[in-house]
């Protein structure tokens, strides 16, 4: 699944609204291999498992800012099947109501790329946490800095182990006794 489905495509398609990290309607629905109105249809069907805080509805404002990073009409040469200005404004889905459509919708591939799309998140969690405590490490370090280059040197071997990805042992071929 991560060849069809890599994580950097999802992350891409993530985001910043009301101070949620969403993903739109009709993202969803390219990942999902569905048609956004299907997505949506479902989604109105089952409106009690998608309180506000699990989806809501762009403003005109929002859906127009967000207009440039997603350019989803005038394609092709300025021709678009869609017209040039979208009829509905889209939804916008949180972490929680992305995990709740995996209720909702029930294909093999919306089962595969939700499953994804939980791992992208929590990816991303786990990249904030290791910024938050890089920009905390500095600050301490920065305090006690003088002009003194063997702290200079321990700032820049802090920073290098903490920016270094662990490797995972690998498994030792054969059987084990």
């Amino acid at each position: 699944m991560n060849n069809l489905m890599p994580v950097e495509r999802i992350e891409s398609r993530i985001y910043l609204v009301r101070g949620h990290k969403v993903l739109l309607d009709f993202d969803l629905a390219v990942l999902y291999q569905v048609p956004t109105k299907r997505l949506n249809e479902q989604v109105r069907r089952n409106m009690e498992r998608f309180p506000e805080d699990f989806m809501f509805q762009l403003t005109y404002d929002e859906t127009n800012s967000l207009r440039s990073q997603f350019a989803t009409l005038k394609v092709n040469g300025g021709t678009s099947l869609r017209g040039k200005h979208k009829k509905y404004l889209p939804y916008a889905f949180t972490e929680q109501g992305i995990a709740m459509l995996s209720s909702v919708l029930k294909s093999k591939t919306a089962i595969q790329v939700n499953i994804q799309i939980m791992r992208t998140f929590t990816k991303l969690r786990a990249l904030m946490e290791n910024n938050k405590a890089l920009a905390e490490k500095l600050k301490e370090l920065e305090s006690k800095v003088g002009v003194n280059t063997e702290d200079i040197k321990l700032i820049f071997e802090t920073i290098k182990q903490m920016l270094a990805v662990p490797e995972k042992p690998k498994r030792k071929m054969g059987f084990l006794v």
